[in-house]
C-alpha cells in the first residue's frame, strides 16, 4: 500500500491537537470488500463534519482481493476469484493490490479531520502507524518500518512491489504489514493490512500468471504465527486496545444514519463495476 493524495491543503496538527478531541474505537466488525471501504468513507464525513474521529478494527467476510487505486483489472484472476468466492473491490488508495484472507488478515484504520494530522506525509505515517508498531511489540513481534529499499518481485501485488521505508512494515526483513493513506481536503485516511498468518498459493492465485513461486513469495512474506504462539482473536484485541490507548479513545458503535450512509456507498461506489474495473466514481459530482 502507498498514499492516494487529493490534497493536503491546510494540514498542520499535531499529538497534542489528537489527545485533545473526541475518538471513538470500532471493535472488529466482519463486513464485505465494498462496506470495509464504505465506513472508512463515512468515518472521514463524520469527522471532518466535527464528530468523532474513528480508530477500527475490521475482517473482510468473505476473503476479498483489494485493488490499489491504479489497478489494472486485468491482472486479476477473475474465474479463480469468483469460483472460491472472493470479492474484489478497489481501495481509494496507491499500491498494489492485496489479499485479505478471511483468517490470514487483521484490518485497521485511523480517520481524522486533515487539519488535526502533520501536513507531511512521512510524518503522518510516523505517528498513525505508532499504535501498529506497539500492537507487534506487544504480541512479541517488534517489527519496524524496512530499513532500507528492497527490489520489487510482481508490481501488481502489494506485498511484492518494492519495499518502501515510509510505511511497509517488516520483521527480520520480511513485510509484516502494508499501510496507506488517502488524504482528502478535509479529512485523513490511513488503512493498513496485517499479516495474522500468510497465504502464498491463494494470494498468487488471485494473479493471471505471476512469475513468483510460493516459496520466493514466503521469503519477501511473513506473518505474526509464524514467530509468536498467538491466536488471531489474540492479535485482534492487542491492536485494538493499541489503538484504543494511542487515540485515548472510548468504544463507540456506528449511528443508524451512518450505517444508512454506508450501504448507500457500498452499494453506489465500492460495490460497482464502474468503480471496480473502470476507477469511475459514481458518486463524484
Amino acid at each position: 500500500m502507498e498514499s492516494q493524495r487529493e490534497s493536503t491543503d491546510g494540514a498542520a496538527g499535531d499529538e497534542d491537537t489528537l489527545a485533545d478531541r473526541e475518538w471513538r474505537l470500532i471493535r472488529e466488525e466482519s463486513l464485505s470488500g465494498p462496506l470495509c471501504m464504505a465506513y472508512d468513507a463515512v468515518a472521514a464525513e463524520t469527522a471532518a463534519a466535527g464528530g468523532p474521529r474513528t480508530v477500527r478494527v475490521y475482517r473482510w467476510s468473505p476473503s476479498t482481493l483489494s485493488l490499489g487505486y491504479r489497478n489494472d483489472p486485468a491482472d486479476v484472476d477473475w474465474a479463480f476469484c469468483e469460483r472460491e468466492g472472493i470479492d474484489v473491490v478497489r481501495r481509494p488508495t496507491g499500491g498494489g493490490a492485496i489479499y485479505h484472507d478471511e483468517v490470514g488478515d487483521v484490518s485497521y484504520s485511523t480517520i481524522a479531520p486533515a487539519s488535526e494530522l502533520p501536513g507531511d506525509l512521512m510524518e503522518t505515517y510516523d505517528l498513525l502507524c505508532e499504535p501498529l508498531l506497539t500492537a507487534c511489540a506487544e504480541l512479541g513481534v517488534p517489527a519496524g518500518f524496512a530499513a532500507e529499499s528492497y527490489p520489487e518481485l510482481y508490481e501488481p501485488a502489494c506485498y511484492l512491489r518494492e519495499l518502501h521505508p515510509a510505511h511497509d512494515v517488516v520483521y527480520e526483513g520480511r513485510k509484516l504489514s502494508g499501510n496507506a493513506q488517502y488524504r482528502r481536503r478535509d479529512s485523513i485516511i490511513q488503512h493498513g493490512s496485517l499479516t495474522f498468518s500468510a497465504r502464498p498459493e491463494r494470494t498468487l492465485s488471485c494473479f493471471v500468471d505471476p512469475p513468483v513461486s510460493a516459496d520466493t513469495f514466503r521469503e519477501r512474506v511473513t506473518g505474526l504465527d509464524e514467530h509468536a504462539a498467538l491466536t488471531r482473536e489474540e492479535c485482534v484485541e492487542t491492536l485494538e486496545e493499541a489503538l484504543g490507548a494511542w487515540a485515548d479513545a472510548e468504544v463507540g458503535t456506528w449511528t443508524d444514519a451512518e450505517h444508512e450512509r454506508a450501504a448507500e456507498i457500498a452499494r453506489e461506489k465500492f460495490g460497482s463495476e464502474a468503480w471496480t474495473c473502470e476507477r469511475v466514481d459514481p458518486l463524484d459530482g
